[in-house]
């Protein structure tokens, strides 16, 4: 229905969608190689670190729940676009912060534009979803995986090329803001609820229940154990791996290299696994794949032994956060959109918990025990991981 112009449009917008993730992907994570010599610059201890960092999630829970309004208000391709760009504003600020408290306001608005593109950027995702008629939210997720490779492939090669940070960031704003506006012409047009069918006696007539709010629950829970995931290898692998374990500045930042790297190859299948074997046990077994992998180079640490467990770790997680995204946005009862922006809004507190209750174990024992919340995680999905299968519509509209 619609011919060969509608599926040529559909492919036209997948294509600006994935564009717009794998921005989303590099912006930041071009500053995360940084952050050590960021830390060393500004004489931060590693609490004084972890607050900073945290900033982030605090700026992105402050704003989560605009995210929606401003949807609804200017479209999810403007305001997708419009935070993008601001992300990388604020990126540029964070790397020629001269103080602790500056580097904290900075990341501070990077969080608050990022949690609200995020948003944007899914519902977007979602709608083109909707017109394919298939998913394709995970290979959208793996392309934000590739971007924040190539976001840290930047920040470790301008370190070793001795490029300043102020030119790093500056280029890699301009470059990824020019991909941002390039893409917004392609994105699909007009309000993005215009193809949502609301199933026969469903979500016009049902109120959401006590099952519903609870599996939603376990499912902000699975989406913060795959953000703890996450954030240890932004916020501390490369930290990790130059102090703890003395390895050189360019080869620590391959920690965060190798959890999103293969992260992104965790996504490239998942939607075939999930298929074959149902998005329980893929959840489950990526949860014992982050627990015993990063588990394993806690207890035997080495530079190599600490790269492949976070490479596990990210291998592992892959399917846990775009999996929960999904399926909150099919509970029965609740409004279309209103599952994913709760969860969305409300992972963000794992992002903001995470970095400061691991830069608290680190300052009170040691880094590597901090880094023990990533075992947790991935044993928390694995408990965790029947909330994935709830009642839920279908994807077609």
């Amino acid at each position: 229905m619609g011919g060969p112009g509608l599926a040529v449009r559909n492919r036209r917008a997948r294509i600006a969608s994935a564009a717009l993730f794998l921005t989303n992907g590099a912006l930041f994570a071009n500053l995360l190689p940084r952050l050590p010599e960021i830390k060393a610059d500004l004489g931060l201890s590693n609490s004084a670190f972890g607050l900073a960092v945290a900033a982030f999630s605090a700026g992105a829970l402050l704003t989560g729940v605009t995210a929606a309004a401003l949807v609804r208000r200017y479209r999810s391709s403007v305001v997708a676009v419009a935070g993008s760009v601001l992300i990388a504003v604020f990126t540029i600020a964070a790397g020629l912060a001269p103080t602790g408290p500056t580097l904290a306001a900075a990341l501070f608005c990077a969080g608050a534009a990022d949690s609200v593109t995020d948003v944007a950027q899914n519902v977007h995702g979602l709608r083109v979803q909707r017109a394919y008629g298939r998913f394709i939210i995970n290979s959208l997720h793996a392309v934000w995986s590739s971007g924040a490779v190539l976001g840290g492939l930047i920040g470790a090669g301008a370190i070793y090329l001795g490029i300043p940070r102020v030119a790093q960031l500056s280029g890699s704003a301009l470059l990824f803001s020019a991909v941002c506006l390039v893409a917004y012409r392609y994105l699909l047009p007009g309000p993005d609820h215009d193809h949502i069918e609301t199933p026969a006696g469903e979500r016009a007539t049902a109120p959401a229940g006590r099952s519903v709010h609870l599996a939603l629950a376990a499912l902000v829970a699975i989406a913060i154990a795959g953000a703890a995931v996450e954030d240890a290898g932004s916020s501390w692998a490369t930290l990790y791996l130059r102090d703890s374990l003395s390895a050189p500045a360019a080869l620590a930042a391959f920690g965060y290299v190798a959890l999103v790297g293969f992260q992104f190859i965790g996504r490239l299948v998942g939607d075939r696994l999930t298929d074959r074997w149902g998005p329980c046990t893929v959840a489950r077994a990526g949860g014992v794949i982050v627990a015993a992998g990063m588990a394993g180079a806690l207890a035997f640490p080495s530079i190599p032994g600490t790269i492949a467990g976070f490479a596990a770790a990210g291998f592992g997680s892959a399917t846990l956060v775009p999996g929960a995204m999904h399926a909150a946005d099919e509970l029965p009862g609740l409004r279309p959109g209103t599952g994913l922006t709760v969860l969305t809004w409300l992972m963000r507190v794992g992002f903001l918990g995470s970095p400061i209750l691991v830069g608290a174990l680190a300052d009170a024992v040691s880094l590597r025990v901090g880094l023990l919340t990533v075992p947790v995680a991935g044993l928390a999905a694995v408990l965790l991981a029947r909330a994935l299968s709830p009642p839920r519509r279908s994807i077609r509209s």
